[in-house]
């Protein structure tokens, strides 16, 4: 995601001890949590919602065939009861559930499914998720605009549905576990349009009751959901508006419980040092990458050597140091946890008299000017204020655009409008623990595509062959050669340059006292019990 520094199915972090634990496990029916944000959202369409912000919540309001352990990379079953297999591994049998309903009151069918992975791969949906479902049969020609359906997806009777892939896809279950695969009811999407984002029913744990533009969403449980038990909360309340520190403050004075733009960067030390306050921040461990785009289809970075030259220009232990040390340089766009980083790669080394020599081979002795692109949330600007300054040292003159996310990520959609974008704040966090999710989506060339997350438009038709071959893979004895595989695809891509990859960062937020529960909190809201024996102090200065 992905989009989301605090809602990433792996941003995990340390456990919050057993007391914390065991309130978890015994958790009581009831309480209602807030969660600040400074922006409002975007939209709550589970088939474009792909953002930091909004996964968390349309996790919450919808559910998919598969899903994961909370806080884990497990997958489990959800919408299905359970599945089959084929031997050849090319068809997926779902049976699901009975008696699951939409919010709205309806029962959930086998068409559901069908229709709602014919929407999200539907060019009309313009869904920046679209590419993860190109081992479904059918998808090459929904696509290309010359089917409105997936050959491969069946529906046998209401409760069973088929889904026949084209190759091998060894990621294809963990597809099914993402937003982009939850189920939704045609006749709601055709009642609302485009507006559907605004008017969300799913068969999730919350429904949305009310939602006021720049000020506040609110969600409620679900009572008659299908997984009993949950939620654990009766209502979640999202503020918008609140500038981060602002955020913080409330949460320390008791009148919030969760951050959501995170613990301000000039705020870190004092809040991680604080005895009132250091035991209620959560560290994150993530797979996370932040980048910076080049617009390959833009002059003149549609010039490899001109992207090179950027990528040697970027001081990259300075934008570590902005954000209090809270990452490592990256070299290569796989963060260096996941299967398939390359150890040995070097990567371009800081040398700006080298970009400036670059640069001038070129056709750019005097440099140019160009645009970049950031969200507006500390530190992202001041991030972009530093490689800015580098980009001068070079001769680059760049004019920051800082913008709202929803802004930014609309303008990276577009194939012609941001030259550059700093993705920090909506860098990219893997979906499922797997390399192929740093590829498809983001530098693949289905993600290349209006309203794609593809920022550079980056295609490359032999690397995407590679991809699928990679993929392919699906026998665990060949897990060592698609490791291989995907290292150098990722090596080749460094060769073309369409990212700076600047640093994989640690995720660090806060909870209020009375949160319960385990790490999964921004990940999954329905499990997050409230501690009722706890009493907000609000005597903090």
């Amino acid at each position: 995601m992905k989009k989301t520094l605090a809602t990433s199915l792996l941003a995990l972090g340390t456990a919050f001890g057993p007391v914390q634990a065991q309130d978890f496990l015994d958790a009581k029916q009831g309480g209602a949590m807030i969660v600040t944000y400074k922006d409002d959202v975007s939209t709550l369409d589970p088939a474009i919602g792909y953002d930091w912000q909004n996964w968390s919540m349309i996790k919450s309001l919808f559910d998919g065939l598969m899903d994961y352990e909370p806080g884990t990379t497990e997958l489990k079953k959800d919408l299905a009861e359970d599945y089959t297999i084929s031997d050849d591994g090319m068809t997926y049998t779902f049976t699901l559930r009975q008696g699951v309903k939409f919010h709205n009151g309806r029962e959930m069918t086998a068409e559901d499914v069908k229709y709602s992975l014919d929407r999200v791969t539907n060019p009309a949906t313009q869904s920046p998720g679209a590419g993860f479902f190109g081992s479904i049969a059918g998808y090459d020609a929904m696509a290309a605009g010359e089917a409105d359906s997936l050959s491969g997806v069946t529906v046998i009777d209401p409760y069973t549905v088929e889904i026949r892939l084209s190759r091998p896809d060894a990621t294809f279950l963990h597809v099914m576990a993402i937003n982009f695969s939850s189920i939704v009811p045609k006749e709601v999407v055709e009642e609302f349009g485009e507006d559907f984002g605004k008017n969300p029913v799913g068969t999730g744990a919350f429904y949305l009751e009310n939602w006021t533009l720049g000020q506040s969403l609110t969600f409620a449980r679900n009572t008659e959901y299908w997984n009993e038990g949950l939620p654990k909360l009766d209502k979640i309340t999202f503020e918008i508006g609140l500038e981060p520190i602002v955020a913080l403050l409330r949460l320390q004075q008791g009148q919030a419980d969760i951050p959501g733009d995170g613990i301000p960067p000039a705020k870190f030390l004092e809040v991680t040092q604080d005895p009132a306050f250091k035991d209620l921040v959560i560290e994150g461990g993530q797979l996370h990458t932040g980048y910076i785009t080049m617009n390959v289809n833009m002059a003149p970075f549609d010039n490899v050597k001109v992207r090179q030259a950027v990528n040697m220009a970027i001081n990259k232990d300075r934008a570590v140091r902005i954000i209090n040390g809270r990452a490592v340089p990256a070299n290569q766009p796989l963060p260096p946890t996941m299967p398939g980083y390359a150890p040995d790669y070097e990567g371009y080394p800081y040398d700006p008299e080298a970009a400036r020599a670059l640069l001038a081979e070129a056709g750019f002795p005097d440099g140019f000017s160009t645009e970049m692109y950031v969200f507006n949330t500390d530190p992202n600007p001041r991030i972009a204020q530093s490689f800015q300054q580098d980009l001068a040292a070079i001769g680059i003159r760049a004019e920051i655009r800082s913008l709202a996310q929803a802004n930014v990520i609309a303008a990276g959609g577009e194939p012609d409008q941001a030259p550059m974008i700093w993705s920090g704040g909506m860098a990219w966090i893997a979906d499922f623990p797997d390399p192929s999710n740093f590829y498809g989506p983001i530098l693949g060339c289905d993600g290349a595509v209006q309203g794609g997350w593809n920022w550079s438009w980056y295609c490359n038709e032999d690397l995407d062959a590679a991809a699928n071959a990679a993929d392919a893979m699906t026998d665990p004895a060949e897990a060592e050669a698609r490791e291989a595989a995907w290292r150098d695809i990722y090596l080749k891509i460094m060769e073309d340059a369409p990212w700076v990859p600047v640093f994989n960062e640690q995720r660090f937020t806060m909870r209020s006292a009375r949160l319960g529960g385990p790490d999964a909190i921004f990940v999954d809201p329905v499990h997050v019990p409230v501690n009722y024996d706890f009493v907000y102090s609000t005597d903090v200065q």
